[in-house]
């Protein structure tokens, strides 16, 4: 099979014409991707190739043009394709196909499907391999750049930029990933961390102190070797951040962090006493959302 990744300057070389047919079915999107997906498969269309332009595919595909463009659109917010304006414009097969599961991730955020206690232990759980990971992989040059973004942490809360503190932080865990070298798990975390880039802006500033040494003492680990130890000094760090998130988001997303840890929702109370019971926990200051944390720890990584 031919590989899908080429030189860009491949795509200007002349290529086998792809070859479209005309849509039968009503669902014009589906059939016109199933039809892209097809060539890409048979090596007809590569990253970077340029589609005919919008009357010849309507025309192949027997489409109108308004049909077409509204498959493209589809196609563009996918991962697909990407479109460009003006005169060297057109529809290109995607390189960052990535960006369709950070927009399908970030949209069932907004929608309520992912909740911020199911979305921190998503994040505890995904770094814990990650680190192992990078502990046995990172070069010096990989270790350089982590003290290096510690070290622009550390300027940007002397400064009191909150932001730029924010972007730093989930940076260090960007190049985590990135050391750990699958790039299906650098997709799965930019996804997952850009969503909780838009969470932790919606919370406001936090108090975090205990980040900047926490990553001090993982890089001794990591510059160690020591794997268990930096994967145990994260995990730490990480559970204490979410009981900190959690605590101010309150209400729903506080109560779900036991429910996640225990795999399925705490039973409703019948009487009122049970009631009682069950409300008083979440009335002393998000001690529910601190519950499930403080018992993981205690079972080493995930």
């Amino acid at each position: 099979m031919p590989s899908s990744k080429t030189d860009p300057a491949d795509a200007d070389l002349p290529q086998p014409p792809a070859t479209f047919k005309a849509i039968r079915s009503a669902r014009a999107f589906e059939e016109i991707a199933a039809q892209i997906r097809s060539e890409l498969i048979a090596g007809r269309l590569k990253i970077g190739s340029r589609l005919p332009s919008e009357r010849a595919l309507s025309e192949q595909f027997g489409v109108s043009r308004n049909t077409l463009r509204e498959a493209l659109r589809s196609l563009e917010h996918a991962g697909l394709i990407r479109l460009q304006k003006g005169a060297s414009g057109g529809a290109f097969i995607s390189e960052r196909s990535g960006d369709a599961i950070v927009t399908g991730l970030l949209d069932l955020y907004h929608v309520g499907s992912i909740q911020p206690a199911e979305l921190t232990q998503a994040r505890i759980w995904l770094e814990s391999i990650i680190v192992r990971e990078a502990c046995v992989r990172a070069s010096a040059d990989d270790i350089a750049d982590l003290h290096r973004n510690i070290d622009e942490a550390a300027e940007a809360h002397s400064r009191g930029d909150f932001p730029l503190r924010a972007e730093k932080h989930l940076e260090f865990h960007r190049i985590l990933a990135r050391i750990a070298g699958n790039p299906i798990m650098v997709i799965v975390m930019n996804g997952v961390l850009d969503v909780l880039h838009h969470f932790v802006q919606t919370i406001g500033e936090y108090p975090n102190t205990f980040v900047l040494p926490s990553r001090r003492r993982f890089m001794k680990h990591l510059e160690d070797g020591d794997v268990n130890a930096a994967v145990e000094e994260m995990e730490t760090s990480l559970k204490r951040l979410q009981r900190t998130y959690l605590s101010r988001v309150g209400g729903e997303g506080a109560d779900a962090a036991p429910r996640a840890a225990r795999g399925a929702a705490a039973p409703k109370a019948s009487t009122p006493a049970e009631k009682t019971a069950e409300k008083a926990p979440q009335e002393a200051g998000g001690k529910a959302a601190a519950r499930a944390p403080r018992r993981t720890r205690t079972t080493g990584a995930a």
